[in-house]
């Protein structure tokens, strides 16, 4: 089986290592990259008050490095009484490979999940490093139990092309396209009509396999079907799921 990774490729080494594992032939064809947000005030001014967040919650490794390559070096010989909150095991790793051990990650690998492990939040402050498009549900559910979320863009997801062998497969046909977010899934989309396809009538009517609920909800906005999600959200949980359409 032919499966589409397109996720940054600078984070699809690992994903496509335990498809070829399993079986399966992993093609690359990154629809999006990350980068970190320059000159970044705000950013700088939290990280120098620290101590008066109860909480830095991290939603993503991207997140995890860009805060740490700037605060990592002030780490020794400072007493922080903050804690870190991590959403989903590879971000917990990428921070306990920095030093830091989360203080809480959520049995659920989204952003809603994260709030009872939290406690009492009233009148507290949560830093809050993300993405500059990031979805609203976590700060809303910060602010509704009385905290005052922190939100920082501390890095950007921009578009971009795929090189021509990934074309090349999608238009003679693959049998998974695999998405992790919904920015993988809204440039997919763009960047199919860009090369004369139509994603929702592709060749070979590949699968569409969704990391979690979040990005299946963006692939059904988008028109797509044929769609499985991933019971646990991460790359083994896609792995899983596709095993299972191959197994089928």
């Amino acid at each position: 089986m032919k499966v589409l990774i397109t996720r940054p490729r600078s984070q699809a080494d690992d994903f496509a290592d335990k498809l070829r594992f399993a079986g399966f032939e992993p093609i690359y064809f990154p629809v999006i990259e990350i980068r970190p947000i320059e000159d970044n005030v705000a950013l700088d001014r939290a990280l120098e008050k620290l101590n008066c967040y109860e909480w830095v919650v991290f939603t993503s490794v991207n997140a995890v490095d860009v805060v740490l390559d700037k605060f990592s070096p002030s780490l020794k010989g400072v007493r922080l009484s903050v804690k870190f909150a991590a959403i989903g095991p590879k971000t917990a790793e990428a921070l306990q490979v920095r030093g830091v051990t989360p203080d809480f990650v959520p049995e659920e690998y989204v952003a809603e999940a994260i709030l009872p492990g939290l406690g009492d939040l009233l009148g507290k402050w949560v830093l809050l490093p993300r993405a500059e498009i990031a979805r609203k549900a976590l700060p809303e559910a910060i602010f509704n139990a009385g905290g005052i979320p922190h939100e920082i863009s501390v890095y950007k997801t921009l578009p971009t092309q795929p090189g021509i062998e990934g074309l090349d497969a999608l238009k003679s046909g693959v049998d998974v396209v695999t998405l992790t977010s919904p920015s993988t899934v809204q440039n997919f989309v763009a960047v199919s009509k860009q090369h004369g396809l139509d994603p929702i009538n592709l060749p070979k009517n590949p699968w569409f396999a969704c990391i979690g609920p979040i990005t299946e909800q963006a692939a059904k906005e988008e028109g797509l079907v044929n769609l499985v999600v991933a019971k646990e959200y991460t790359t083994n949980g896609l792995t899983e799921v596709i095993s299972h359409l191959e197994a089928s």
